[in-house]
């Protein structure tokens, strides 16, 4: 009986939850384009193009852990900013959800309102009941340079900076 409903709990899940391989370093980054919070087209190649590029992915605007990951990076913006690193946050959030979430923390890069789940799928990150899972991606030149399957919350600039310095 308790082995019936352990399958029965697995299988339930599994219908709310998408699971891709994550894309491993080497891979070509994708380079499809999005909206933004503002509503407005993002294409990823014109990002990647100003430098090495860091693609994290968060749940859901304004919870605790994905904004403690926002203004870990907000508050090292600059630092990683000096050292060519652009920055992009996703979620599945509707862009006015993000422009609020933006504004509130004073984030000062872009957040992509993915909510068809396009460029979360061509990154390989999985959704469980429709929350995109917390991973990062550096991009460099086109490819995938670092990957964080589990990327920190209040810690994840420190985490970024640690595979930039990796990488030089």
């Amino acid at each position: 009986m308790r082995r019936s409903l352990l399958l029965i709990s697995i299988m339930f899940f599994s219908l709310f939850r998408t699971q891709a391989a994550p894309l491993q370093v080497g891979a070509p980054a994708p380079t499809l384009s999005a909206i933004d919070q503002d509503g407005k087209p993002l294409a990823l190649a014109d990002i990647y193009a100003k430098g090495t590029t860091l693609v994290y992915f968060y749940p859901k605007a304004e919870t605790p852990g994905c904004t403690a990951q926002a203004c870990s990076l907000r508050d090292s913006f600059s630092s990683l900013q000096q050292d060519g690193l652009q920055i992009i946050g996703v979620s599945k959030d509707k862009p006015e959800a993000q422009k609020k979430f933006q504004a509130r923390h004073n984030l000062p890069f872009p957040l992509i309102a993915d909510t068809d789940g396009k460029i979360a799928e061509a990154f390989g990150v999985p959704t469980t009941l429709g929350f995109t899972s917390r991973q990062s991606f550096l991009v460099k030149d086109g490819k995938i340079v670092w990957m964080s399957p589990k990327a920190g919350t209040s810690n994840h600039a420190a985490e970024v900076r640690a595979a930039l310095e990796g990488l030089n």
